[in-house]
């Protein structure tokens, strides 16, 4: 089963700005995100494992980790999560600040709004649908 990533995305405020950002970094080569230290659960990451992306204090957006590379630097050994480019926005859920990244277990990350768009049109009968905002907020207050 995969694990995955929550890292904070700083200096971004929203999803496309992330998008923005990231598609002039892949002119490049590979979409690579630097870390101080190499994940311990390199084979779960590695079978299917992302990075939740956590922007203005929700997780907003995933991106599959492709492979892992030893980077060096002056101030020595960093790790390279590998990135595929395509950024899967998924549930907005709340989730504090941090430094660094942090694992998130498969059964705890949220689902890809693509799914969601999916069970919406299957169930015809539902009425008014939420926002993912709405949701959000009502997910914090504990009523979803």
């Amino acid at each position: 089963m995969p694990v995955h990533l929550l890292i904070v995305s700083v200096g971004n405020q929203s999803v496309d700005q992330l998008r923005s950002t990231q598609s002039r970094r892949l002119i490049a080569g590979d979409l690579c995100h630097v870390t101080a230290q190499r994940p311990q659960r390199e084979a779960e990451l590695l079978d299917g494992g992302s990075v939740y992306w956590i922007i203005k204090g929700n997780i907003a957006v995933r991106q599959k980790v492709t492979a892992l590379e030893k980077l060096f630097d002056h101030e020595g050994e960093k790790c390279g999560l590998i990135l595929d480019p395509e950024l899967v926005e998924t549930e907005l859920f709340s989730r504090g600040p941090h430094q660094g990244w942090r694992y998130l277990e498969d059964a705890d990350a949220p689902r890809d709004l693509r799914d969601l768009v999916d069970e919406a049109n299957e169930d015809e009968e539902s009425e008014g649908e939420l926002s993912e905002e709405m949701a959000a907020e009502l997910r914090s207050m504990g009523l979803l």
